[in-house]
């Protein structure tokens, strides 16, 4: 007995410029992909990943409502739910922090390609059906950039954790921060955290790793 012939790739998308999101939805149709469900922001894919089921989601990198990094964290978000789903990130610029927090979010079936490389309908679908297949797909501009970071702690942080460290070498305390950012003093704390381990400043109990921070932050 033979198996059943499989269906065309199932994609959902998720991309804020109509233009932009039309246009990828005619090129997965040219290339025999099937578009289930296209979405201007990542909340609404995610409140119905479970009902489209798809083996791959395209996703901007910035998306409403804060357009920052909204798709890098609907990507996380989608990997914890569907490990075995596939995700590929679209960006208008290199962006090595999101590239890197996504490869660190799990292994196979990720990819992050500049917006420019979609204007190929071949590069495209080469890209998606990599990634559905479980692969890796990174731009070179990408690739090059993540290389240019390995020897610059700083270059791993966060935007989150840059804001937060702008702020700290401004002299203002978590609670400061935390009213600066709008967010509140356990996440900034969770922040300050995180600076430390990236840093590789360990508490030794006679530095202050605050201050070695914002001194490596204004050295850069």
């Amino acid at each position: 007995m033979t198996d059943a012939p499989r269906g065309p790739l199932r994609i959902v998308l998720a991309e804020d410029s109509v233009l932009l999101r039309e246009g990828l939805v005619r090129l997965f149709d040219e290339a025999g992909f099937e578009t289930v469900a296209a979405y201007g922001d990542a909340d609404a894919l995610l409140a119905e990943i479970e009902q489209t089921r798809p083996d791959l989601a395209v996703l901007d990198v910035r998306m409403p409502p804060t357009f920052r990094d909204e798709g890098v964290r609907a990507a996380i978000e989608l990997r914890r739910r569907m490990p075995q789903l596939g995700v590929l990130l679209l960006s208008q610029y290199v962006e090595g922090t999101y590239a890197h927090e996504l490869l660190s979010s799990g292994e196979g079936g990720m990819g992050y390609l500049l917006k420019d490389r979609v204007a190929s309908l071949d590069d495209l679908e080469d890209a998606v059906e990599r990634v559905s297949e479980g692969g890796t797909v990174l731009d070179p501009q990408v690739v090059r950039e993540l290389l240019s970071r390995r020897s610059d702690p700083l270059a791993t942080l966060t935007p989150r954790e840059r804001e937060v460290m702008e702020l700290m070498a401004e002299g203002r305390t978590n609670a400061g921060i935390a009213k600066q950012l709008y967010i509140g003093v356990g996440a900034v704390e969770k922040n300050v955290t995180s600076i430390f381990q990236k840093l590789g400043l360990e508490d030794s109990g006679t530095d202050h790793r605050r201050v070695l921070a914002v001194l490596t932050w204004l050295q850069r």
